[in-house]
């Protein structure tokens, strides 16, 4: 088998080592003996939903998403909304999140215009507002329970339309708004977070989760061989104690095989 990445905007949309979600990706195949290529798309380039598993967008600054946002919705938006009615997997971070949504009305200026991928919206309170930021544990019913950590850092509050659901339930930390416990969006092979760290490689479970579903989209039900995550459980459970001091981790030790 092979994993095929896209990886669109890495020169610019790459806040707290988000490029390392791909590093993870690649290593985590690889070591199953399954071979992976990654394509770099950045602004100007097109692409083909039939050409790759995984779909990947990182996170930046309202500067660099306003870059990014007409092209992602002009350029490569009737690919992306392709691969993702075939099921192939779609990961976007912090402002790659906002721009799968209905739109990101920004502290200044206009609202940037998103895919639709995901039913959300996301409004900045305006200047002087409180950021959201901070280390932060969320559960996931998508893993059977176990816990996600990561490092979040947005102004923006996004809200939930009922064509998405949460990713988590927010333990410690703010999540989509600091109002409602929802973090992330998911619909169908679409996935969306404000966790950056980078995300993957203390969340191996997850990380999993997506090469199987990826794979799936054009190989059938996959069952990845578990490997050892000694070191990786040891840094979730740092990260979870950072961001929830004596609080319960709900993450159990190992790392289960990931189904499509």
């Amino acid at each position: 088998m092979e994993l095929r990445i896209c990886h669109l905007y890495p020169d610019l949309l790459n806040l707290y080592g988000d490029r390392g979600n791909i590093i993870t990706l690649i290593r985590r195949a690889r070591w199953r003996g399954i071979d992976v290529s990654v394509a770099e798309r950045p602004v100007g380039a097109s692409i083909a939903a039939e050409d790759c598993d995984l779909f990947f967008i990182g996170g930046g600054e309202d500067r660099q998403q306003r870059l990014a946002a007409e092209d992602l919705r002009v350029v490569k938006g009737d690919a992306l909304r392709e691969a993702a009615r075939a099921g192939k997997v779609v990961l976007a971070v912090c402002g790659g999140y906002q721009l799968l949504g209905h739109y990101y009305r920004p502290a200044e200026g206009e609202d940037l215009i998103g895919l639709g991928l995901l039913d959300l919206a996301t409004h900045h309170p305006g200047p002087g507002a409180r950021r959201l930021i901070g280390n932060i544990l969320i559960e996931s019913d998508l893993l059977g329970g176990r816990t996600l950590v990561g490092f979040e850092n947005h102004g923006g509050r996004t809200r939930l339309g009922p064509g998405a659901r949460p990713l988590g339930r927010v333990l410690a930390g703010f999540g989509n708004n600091g109002e409602d416990r929802c973090e992330g969006a998911v619909s169908g092979s679409v996935f969306g977070t404000y966790l950056h760290g980078p995300l993957l490689p203390k969340n191996p479970e997850f990380a999993d989760l997506l090469i199987a579903r990826a794979l799936a989209s054009r190989w059938g039900d996959v069952v990845l061989p578990p490997l050892n995550d000694a070191l990786e459980a040891t840094a979730h459970r740092a990260a979870a104690a950072r961001a929830h001091p004596g609080g319960p981790d709900s993450r159990r030790e190992g790392a289960p095989r990931a189904h499509a």
